[in-house]
């Protein structure tokens, strides 16, 4: 039996009325790809002007904050998330001058400027909207629904993410009752005995591994399944690895896997409570995953410190043929 989801659930994926209540009666879905089917056709041959233009405004202007009173909360949500990008790299001048581009577009073309914009700089999305400022209003309009399609086909991921880790622990809430939780959820999770010295008392015993990651194909619109994935840590001359600086044996093995069919590896590390502070890197073979695609393998460098030494990293990979993006989940 598929996922179910209803009419709000679509609505935060996509703001137009019209889509939401065809998906919510197009389901159950079996999975996320056969959703993502459902909607491609929703969307372009269902779905009239109106609803075209209802859903383009559902969108903040880019550089802008989602409404508070926005008719869908996690809509909201996910817009703000997919901004982050922008936002982190974006300065007083360029904001000012995307806030100038934005007005000017929508005067030319009566809509806001709407684009994928999750992994994106705030210079590469103002590159991108003076090049389609000179399209013309058809050819743009066309475009804006494309683009549209790729932020639902995203959202839909997310969407049966969540649903599949509300199902885990649902399942691991009911199990506990009779037998610890960490023991049933699987290989995510391992119990761990003791507290180390040291310990914050308000941090409580890990109950899964501290770094993990999930991979979403966003051009499929599902997670990627069996993809190989490797953890290693710096333990090299140099406190940390350089960039252009080559240091032979530098990198540590952590462990290895591959995805499951919700595109989450297994266990990469240790259980530990306190992780080593220092430089990580975490490599996915991509290049195996689609053999047609523009990265044989992607690998990700990020570094914990002293004081986060406690916390979970969760770095997920959002992948498509010919670009990829990422950011620290929880």
């Amino acid at each position: 039996m598929g996922s179910r989801f209803d009419e709000k659930d679509f609505l935060a994926c996509c703001g137009s009325t019209r889509f939401a209540k065809e998906m919510a009666a197009a389901a159950p879905f079996s999975d996320c790809a056969a959703a993502v089917v459902a909607a491609r056709d929703i969307w372009f041959n269902k779905v009239d002007v109106n609803g075209w233009l209802e859903a383009f405004s559902a969108h903040p202007q880019i550089g802008h904050m989602p409404s508070q009173n926005h008719k869908s909360p996690a809509f909201a949500q996910w817009s703000k998330g997919e901004q982050s990008t922008a936002l982190s790299t974006a300065t007083d001048s360029s904001l000012q001058e995307l806030s100038q581009w934005n007005a000017r577009y929508r005067a030319k073309f009566g809509i806001v400027f709407l684009i994928f914009a999750s992994g994106r700089s705030s210079s590469e999305i103002l590159t991108e909207l003076k090049r389609r400022y000179e399209n013309r209003p058809i050819i743009e309009f066309e475009i804006a629904a494309q683009e549209q399609m790729k932020i639902t086909e995203l959202r839909l991921t997310k969407l049966f993410l969540a649903k599949a880790d509300s199902t885990i622990a649902t399942k691991a809430t009911d199990a506990s009752k009779v037998e610890d939780r960490v023991n049933i959820i699987g290989s995510h999770l391992t119990a761990t005995t003791g507290s180390p010295t040291g310990k914050p008392s308000h941090i409580p015993s890990r109950t899964r591994p501290p770094i993990t990651t999930h991979i979403l194909d966003v051009a499929r619109g599902c997670p990627a399944n069996d993809v190989e994935v490797l953890l290693e840590a710096w333990k090299g001359s140099q406190p940390r690895p350089h960039f252009g600086v080559t240091d032979n044996g530098g990198w540590i093995f952590q462990g290895s896997s591959a995805t499951d069919k919700d595109g989450r590896s297994g266990q990469l590390m240790s259980m530990v409570d306190a992780l080593n502070p220092g430089t990580y890197r975490i490599s996915f073979n991509t290049g195996k995953y689609n053999l047609d695609g523009f990265f044989p393998f992607v690998t990700i460098v990020f570094e914990i410190r002293e004081s986060q030494k406690w916390e979970h990293f969760h770095v997920p990979l959002l992948l498509s043929p010919f670009s990829f993006s990422t950011y620290r989940g929880s």
